[in-house]
């Protein structure tokens, strides 16, 4: 079974994603904040990464970098998931080592058929 985590602070996102993750058949975990988002990261290795931008304590932007350039964790697969939606916040996350970004609001089953698309 393919590990998930979800990193977000908005407790309702981070509650649909992981529901409808769960019912698809994934193990996923969650983290509610930058600093257990790169714990759990680095503790789980998990397949993949969906990471907002916006949240307390190191925003997803940090985490993705510290993540993609530890020799670990680097091979863990990445989504970001953000209202941040200009092209400045996309770059952004593509140079901190995002392999996709999607941005709110988003159909679940955009974000489910990429993760399969990533990691099966």
């Amino acid at each position: 079974m393919k590990r998930i985590l979800v990193a977000d602070d908005d407790r309702h996102v981070l509650y649909l994603i992981s529901e409808v993750l769960t019912r698809s058949d994934y193990e996923v975990s969650q983290a509610a904040d930058g600093d257990q988002a790169l714990e759990m990261a680095r503790s789980t290795k998990p397949d993949i990464i969906i990471l907002d931008i916006m949240m307390p304590g190191l925003d997803g932007i940090e985490v993705c970098r510290a993540v993609k350039s530890d020799p670990a964790t680097a091979g863990i697969r990445v989504i970001m998931v953000t209202a941040k939606s200009g092209p400045q916040d996309i770059e952004a996350g593509r140079e901190a080592g995002a392999d996709h970004y999607i941005t709110k609001p988003f159909r679940l089953a955009e974000l489910v058929g990429k993760i399969a698309e990533l990691v099966g």
